[in-house]
This record gives C-alpha cells, sequence and structure tokens, in this order.
C-alpha cells in the first residue's frame, strides 16, 4: 500500500495525531494507530497492522520507539516491505523504511514529527510535509491536515488518490463524548481536499456542541 503519512505530537498540550493518504481504499482502518498519552503510529508499504497495535502496547510499557520498532522489526519476515513510523508521548520518535518498498520512498525526522511515504512522486513530498508542519501554529488536527494537503499539493501518491484519514488523541477542548478526532475519506477522487471538507464540517460542528451539547 503505497502512502504519504506524518505522525506527529504536540509539545504544547500532548496531543498526539496521524495524517495519511493513498491510492488504496481504506487507508484509515489500518495505517494510523494512536492512544492518548502514549504514542502515534503509521504502518504502510506492505501493511502489517501489528506494527500499530503492538507498537502501542510497547509505547504504553515505557519502551523508546526506537528499541520497540527494532523489536518488530527483528521478528518480521517481510521487513524489508514495511514502512513505519512513530512518536510516543515524549516526543522520542523512529522510523523505517524497508529496501523493498516501491520509490520513491524515505522518511524524514523533525521536531515532534515524522513523515514518511513510499511509491510517492519524490521527496518533495515529504519536505512539504515537513515544511508546512514546521512553520504552522495552533491545534495539533490543524496542522497535521495543513501537512497532508501540502504532501498531495507536492504530488502525493504518484498513482492519485483514493483515500485519507486523520487522527488525534489528547487534544484540548474536545468534548467528553468526542474524545477523539478520527475522521475518513474513502473512494473518492480527491480524498485530502475531501477530508478538508468533512474536518472543517466537524470542527464548526464541535463549536456548535460547546455552546448547546446535544446529549450525543
Amino acid at each position: 500500500m503505497a502512502t504519504f503519512s506524518m505522525v506527529a505530537r504536540c509539545s504544547r498540550t500532548g496531543a498526539l495525531g496521524v495524517c495519511v493518504s493513498t491510492a488504496v481504499p481504506a487507508v484509515g482502518g489500518v495505517v494510523p494507530h494512536a492512544e492518548a498519552d502514549v504514542g502515534a503510529i503509521a504502518t504502510q508499504g506492505y501493511t502489517e497492522v501489528q506494527y500499530g497495535l503492538k507498537g502501542l502496547i510497547l509505547l504504553r510499557r515505557g519502551v523508546h520507539p526506537r528499541k520497540a520498532l527494532e523489536r518488530l522489526l527483528k521478528t518480521d519476515p517481510k521487513r524489508e516491505m514495511r514502512q513505519v513510523i512513530m512518536i510516543d508521548k515524549l516526543g522520542r520518535k523512529a522510523a523505517y523504511t524497508g529496501m523493498e518498498t516501491h520509490e520513491w520512498r524515505g522518511h524524514i525526522m523533525g521536531e515532534d514529527y515524522v513523515a514518511a511515504g513510499n511509491l510517492i512522486v519524490s521527496e518533495k513530498v515529504l519536505e512539504a510535509m515537513a515544511y508546512a508542519f514546521e512553520s504552522s501554529e495552533g491545534r495539533l488536527s490543524d496542522r497535521l491536515m495543513l501537512a497532508l494537503e501540502a504532501g498531495e499539493e507536492a504530488g502525493g501518491d504518484r498513482r492519485g488518490g483514493v483515500s485519507a484519514a486523520l487522527i488525534v488523541v489528547g487534544e484540548r477542548g474536545l468534548p467528553e463524548t468526542r474524545p477523539i478526532i478520527s475522521l475518513r475519506v474513502d473512494f473518492h477522487r480527491e480524498p485530502v481536499k475531501e477530508l478538508r471538507r468533512i474536518y472543517d464540517a466537524y470542527m464548526k460542528w464541535l463549536e456548535m456542541w460547546r455552546r448547546s451539547p446535544p446529549g450525543l
């Protein structure tokens, strides 16, 4: 599964999240994994969801992301087909891009984020995502959405897009009944653009909820 994605942390609020887009449907069900006060993981390439599930278990125990990733890769005979990025609640990071993932492939690490992609048009996709994240401020969900849009504008997946997803946990100001932002788009010609539309509409709904809670 070719994708471009980012895992990130807000050092101010402790929020953690993942944004991702790809030319394969239902990316939101397999690539992004996040848990409040624990970490965020994106598992892609020839996707193995256990990197997300088991990875969060290890991060929850306080294992450094680098050690957690090394442990998972060691037991995976198909590790050269994987691409995995991690960040924990402390901002510690890890990344791996297997040699059998498709070109262009690679990852970029920065302050409070890791971006990765395979089968994307070039490294400019990740550079654009990194710049958008580093040059933005505010809530983590906004910054991740901007990063995903920047990656798409820079070329994104070289096969085009089909699905996109955004998940953020631990963000301040969310209602008790909606503690996680988890939005997905599937089977759409412009999934990132559609994700932006849904995200903006959802944030407006949350603002209305704060003023007059519907009890749902």
